[in-house]
C-alpha cells in the first residue's frame, strides 16, 4: 500500500496547522479523539504541521501520524493514530478545492460509516463556478438521498422544511402531499436515530398561523395533514400549526420545532441557544457542522468561540 509514516520529530518550516484561524478547532479535535482513529482531510499544511514535535508536545499527545494516499489504506485503521489525506492541488481553483475536500470526506464517511464534521465555508466562493446552495443540498445530490437540516440546541431543536432558497420561492411547491411526506420522513428518522423529542411543534407559514384561513389556506392544509399523520402513525407528540411569533416563549431541550422556511426558526434558534450544531439527517452516516458561519470579520482578533464545533465532536 502507498502509505508512509510522518516522523513527528522531524523539523518542518511550515507555520500553519491547516489554517491558523481554525487552530482551536484542530486542537480540540485531537484532544477529544486522542484514543480513537482521527482523519483530517485538507491541504498539505495540515499534514506538515502534524509532523511538528512542537505541536504535539504542546497538547501532550504522542499519537502516530500516518499519511494516506489511497482509500484502501483505511483498511488498516489503527487506534491512537491521526490519519491525514492531502486533498490539495495547485491545478484546481479554490471552489474546486473546497468541493473536492467535501466529496472526498463524504466518500470516506459513506464507505466506512464514519461521522463527518465539516467546517463553515464561504458558499459565495463555490457559487462563482458551481450551482451550490449549501451543504445540506449538496450532500443530498451526491448521495442521492433526501436530507433534512436538524439544528440541535441545548434549549430546543428545529427543522426547516425549505433551506437555502429565495423567499419568494418558499411556497411554490407547497402541497398537502409534499407536506405529508416530509412529516412522515421526519418521524421515521426521529425513530430510526432514537432522538428523544417529547413534543414536535409545527409552525404556521402566515402571520398568526393564518387567522383561521383569512390570511391564507396553508395552515388549514397543515392542520389536516398533521391530523392525518397522528392517525396514520399513532404519533401523538406532534401538534400545530402554531403562530411562530409566540411559539418560542417557553421551550425545553426535548422540543422540536418544524418551520416551513429557514429564517422563521433559525432566528430564534440562534438567539436562544448558546450550544448548538447542524446535523444533516437522511444520510447513511452522521454529518455535523458548527451552527455558525466563517466569521471572517473576527479572524486574528481573539474573539472566536469554538463551542459549537466542540458540540459536533462530542455529539
Amino acid at each position: 500500500l502507498n502509505r508512509i509514516k510522518v516522523d513527528i520529530k522531524k523539523k518542518n518550516p511550515l507555520k500553519k496547522f491547516g489554517t491558523i484561524k481554525y487552530f482551536a478547532h484542530y486542537d480540540a479535535s485531537i484532544k477529544i479523539f486522542r484514543n480513537y482513529p482521527f482523519f483530517g482531510v485538507g491541504n498539505k499544511n495540515f499534514r506538515n504541521e502534524c509532523g511538528k514535535d512542537k505541536y504535539f508536545n504542546k497538547i501532550k499527545v504522542n499519537n502516530e501520524v500516518i499519511e494516506i494516499f489511497n482509500f484502501t489504506d483505511i483498511l488498516f485503521i489503527k487506534k491512537n493514530a491521526i490519519f491525514v489525506f492531502d486533498a490539495h492541488s495547485k491545478q484546481l481553483e479554490k471552489s474546486d478545492l473546497i468541493l473536492n475536500q467535501i466529496n472526498i470526506s463524504n466518500n470516506l464517511s459513506k464507505i466506512n460509516s464514519f461521522d463527518l464534521v465539516t467546517m463553515p465555508i464561504n458558499k459565495s466562493v463555490i457559487k462563482k463556478n458551481f450551482n451550490f446552495n449549501g451543504m445540506t443540498e449538496h450532500l443530498k445530490k451526491i448521495n442521492n438521498q433526501e436530507t433534512l437540516m436538524l439544528m440541535k440546541g441545548e434549549k430546543f431543536s428545529i427543522i426547516p422544511i425549505t433551506t437555502h432558497i429565495k423567499f419568494k420561492d418558499i411556497l411554490n411547491n407547497f402541497s398537502e402531499v409534499d407536506f405529508y411526506n416530509t412529516l412522515k420522513k421526519i418521524i421515521h428518522l426521529i425513530k430510526k436515530k432514537k432522538f428523544i423529542y417529547n413534543e414536535i411543534i409545527v409552525l404556521g407559514v402566515n402571520p398568526h398561523a393564518g387567522e383561521n384561513g383569512t390570511l391564507g389556506n396553508e395552515e388549514i392544509i397543515m392542520k389536516k395533514t398533521i391530523n392525518k399523520i397522528i392517525k396514520d402513525f399513532k404519533f401523538k407528540k406532534i401538534r400545530g400549526p402554531l403562530s411562530a411569533d409566540s411559539a418560542f416563549q417557553s421551550t425545553n431541550k426535548n422540543q422540536l420545532f418544524i418551520s416551513y422556511y429557514h429564517d422563521q426558526a433559525l432566528i430564534p434558534f440562534k438567539i436562544l441557544n448558546k450550544k448548538s450544531l447542524n446535523h444533516t439527517i437522511g444520510l447513511s452516516f452522521n454529518r455535523l457542522s458548527p451552527a455558525h458561519g466563517t466569521a471572517e470579520d473576527i479572524i486574528f482578533k481573539n474573539l472566536s468561540d469554538n463551542t459549537s464545533y466542540i458540540q459536533c465532536m462530542l455529539n
